[in-house]
């Protein structure tokens, strides 16, 4: 079968660092293929080569037979490739019709915008996609994963053959990635080629028919999904074997350190807990179940409304985030880019930004050295991949910037550490390293709280398991003898083995 778009021999430097050698990609007609690598294995520099937003330095592109140099992304999208970035690119203040078409406006005879046109074929659009509401909503008003699904909809009224998805789903809920699954589906019927790129190795088994392998700006392979495992897909991404994927340790648990009891609040009803040291406890369940929301009243983001929090046995007053650092609560958030991070500040002054207090002196000064001494331990202790402290932290790939996220809330001394989606958006490699680093701190007795979406990172990782069902806890388990079964029916609203230990 003739690829409908083929990428060899791909190069491209930036100063001081090779992104791509030799790369190579091959999209066919009525199929998905699956583009997977470590963070920093060069597959979004590779999308950006091929759209015309880095000029490559070597290689060739041909699609549908011809070799093309695309100027930009418009030359690109003319001709027929469209691409949904991780990022959004839509304008809130817009309506969702008006995000679609924005630039390409269906005009009468007089130029006159034909905004009755316009709505009707974006409603279709949202249609194609199981989507309910109106297109003549402001993009403001929609959740990240509608926005996402308004993203898909503006590439496909453009109609392209090639569509490169990166991370789709990252935001999307399990319902509205089963409707972006069907409309894959139909694509593929349709006959156009689709470059899937993701780290949930699950949906790849799904969705995909091809996989292509990059490693360190390198093509590694490219295989039909069939003749592959996950395992032998993470060897080939990472090239060595990632035995015990989930390297939990097993230590006995220490005295109760946080006591949750009868905690109320917005989407959270009545849930009470108890957390040691030495412990990991994980927190499961569906999206919209109200883990975050529980976290942020425990650490004060959030207000409750009833219930009281315990440190070490005296009650907290907790009403604000700085009022949880005081308590030694810290809470890492799924969000990195919105609530975690300052992207255009440098890797040190994200690091020490919440621990500054205890880099000053009475008067307030800061001392430099002693900051920059303790930010250089954490980089090495964290294996942070960045070419210095100053660094601008924008830069840097998901998987370091959330390892320096993590490291910011270590800095400030917690005793309780609230993680939410530690590894969302982080490659394999990255995943393992950040395991290892919770071990590390659940050894010198931090407590720990885990909350992911990930079922078999909260059974792999876990001591004790809570699961949350529609803002309350419908299940407890004990990690030794949970399945992904027993947590899922929780998840659903089953008083599955609540209770048990």
């Amino acid at each position: 079968m003739e690829p409908l778009l083929e990428l060899k021999g791909i190069d491209k430097a930036f100063p001081g660092v090779k992104a791509l050698s030799g790369a190579a990609l091959r999209v066919y007609p009525g199929r998905v293929m699956a583009l997977v690598g470590e963070n920093g294995a060069g597959k979004s520099t590779m999308m950006k080569v091929l759209t015309g937003i880095y000029k490559k330095d070597a290689g060739q592109i041909l699609f549908l037979g011809q070799e093309r140099q695309f100027t930009g992304p418009k030359s690109s999208q003319e001709a027929g490739i469209g691409i949904i970035h991780q990022e959004l690119n839509l304008i809130p203040e817009l309506t969702i019709a008006e995000n679609i078409f924005l630039g390409r406006e269906f005009t009468g005879r007089f130029g006159n915008i034909d905004w009755k046109k316009m709505y009707a074929e974006a409603d279709k659009l949202l249609a194609r996609l199981n989507l309910s509401y109106s297109s003549h909503r402001l993009v403001a008003e929609l959740s990240i994963g509608d926005q996402q699904m308004v993203e898909i909809a503006k590439v496909l009224s453009f109609e392209s053959k090639v569509i490169i998805m990166d991370e789709p789903t990252d935001a999307l809920t399990d319902t509205e990635t089963e409707s972006l699954f069907s409309v894959i589906r139909e694509l593929r019927e349709q006959g156009c080629g689709i470059v899937y790129i993701s780290h949930r190795l699950k949906e790849i088994f799904e969705i995909c028919d091809d996989v292509t392998v990059f490693r360190d700006g390198q093509f590694i392979g490219e295989k039909p999904v069939s003749d592959l495992t996950e395992d032998t897909l993470i060897e080939m991404m990472v090239g060595r074997k990632l035995e015990d994927q989930y390297p939990r340790l097993n230590l006995p648990r220490g005295k109760e350190k946080l006591v949750v009891k009868n905690l109320c609040g917005r989407d959270v009803h009545d849930v009470s807990f108890t957390l040691h040291e030495n412990e990991i406890l994980g927190v499961s369940g569906l999206m919209g179940a109200g883990r975050t929301e529980l976290m942020k009243i425990i650490y004060g983001a959030m207000a409750k409304t009833g219930g009281t929090v315990e440190m070490d046995g005296k009650v907290c007053q907790i009403n604000s985030p700085k009022a949880g650092l005081n308590n030694g609560i810290v809470y890492i958030s799924e969000d990195r880019k919105r609530d975690g991070l300052v992207l255009g500040m440098s890797v040190k002054e994200n690091m020490s930004l919440t621990a500054l207090p205890y880099f000053s002196s009475k008067t307030g000064r800061l001392n430099h050295k002693e900051e920059h001494l303790t930010v250089s331990d954490f980089i090495q202790l964290f294996n942070i991949k960045t070419p210095g402290m100053d660094q601008i932290i924008g830069f840097l790939s998901g998987g370091n910037q959330q390892k320096v996220a993590i490291a910011r809330g270590l800095m400030t001394r917690p005793k309780v550490l609230i993680l939410d989606e530690p590894t969302r958006g982080v490659d394999v490699g990255a995943k393992k390293e950040i395991y290892q680093l919770i071990n590390k701190f659940k050894q010198e007795g931090l407590s720990i709280i885990l909350i992911s979406s990930e079922m078999p990172e909260v059974m792999g990782m876990s001591d004790r398991i809570l699961v949350m069902h529609e803002g309350r806890i419908s299940g407890e388990f004990a990690a030794e003898n949970v399945t992904q079964e027993a947590l899922m029916a929780a998840a659903v609203g089953k008083q599955y083995g609540a209770g048990q230990e």
